[in-house]
């Protein structure tokens, strides 16, 4: 049998503070991409450090000029609906270099009353710091592997005006429950 490895060999505190790296580094994608599709400049915003410059294709400048870019962009579909996938971090110190897969669904109206469905996959290319112990996005670029636009249909919605709907601007139920919950504190 061999010897088990030594106590000297595991840095607990690296690995916490690796750890910890990571949950900081994927919540900065969390404010992201909720700040997309709940149309919330701010959080949106919190994701990025003030130096920081992105690159979605369509804009390029710093994260004041991009969030205020896809909040007007987003603003004018009916939904959007952006989910994350697969999250690559590696870490050096204080910066971090990151691809996260994303798939994102955009509501779009016509201009006589139809629906599309617009559906955009691709990578976030990042590198991120943490500065003053918050780990941010410092640069970003939006790789777009595939598109596809389709018609699309309200029916369903139609057809079941029980269903609760996602809604933007702070009327989303996420939002109201905990407005709810602390008018109830």
């Amino acid at each position: 049998m061999g010897e088990a490895p030594a106590a000297k060999d595991f840095d607990i505190a690296a690995q916490l503070h690796d750890l910890a790296a990571r949950r900081d580094i994927a919540e900065a994608a969390h404010r992201y991409m909720r700040g997309l599709d709940r149309l919330d400049a701010a959080l949106q915003r919190r994701a990025f450090h003030d130096d920081a410059v992105v690159d979605c294709g369509l804009m390029k400048g710093t994260a004041d000029e991009f969030v205020a870019f896809c909040q007007n962009f987003l603003g004018a579909m009916a939904a959007t609906h952006h989910l994350l996938g697969q999250h690559r971090i590696e870490i050096s110190g204080d910066t971090a270099r990151g691809e996260a897969y994303f798939q994102a669904w955009h509501g779009l109206r016509e201009e006589g009353g139809g629906v599309r469905d617009l559906f955009i996959a691709g990578r976030y290319l990042d590198r991120y710091a943490c500065r003053d112990g918050e780990w941010r996005i410092t640069e970003r670029l939006l790789v777009t592997d595939w598109v596809k636009d389709d018609p699309g249909s309200l029916d369903f919605f139609a057809a079941n005006p029980g269903v609760v709907r996602g809604g933007r601007r702070g009327s989303d139920p996420s939002d109201t429950q905990a407005q709810q919950a602390g008018a109830r504190s």
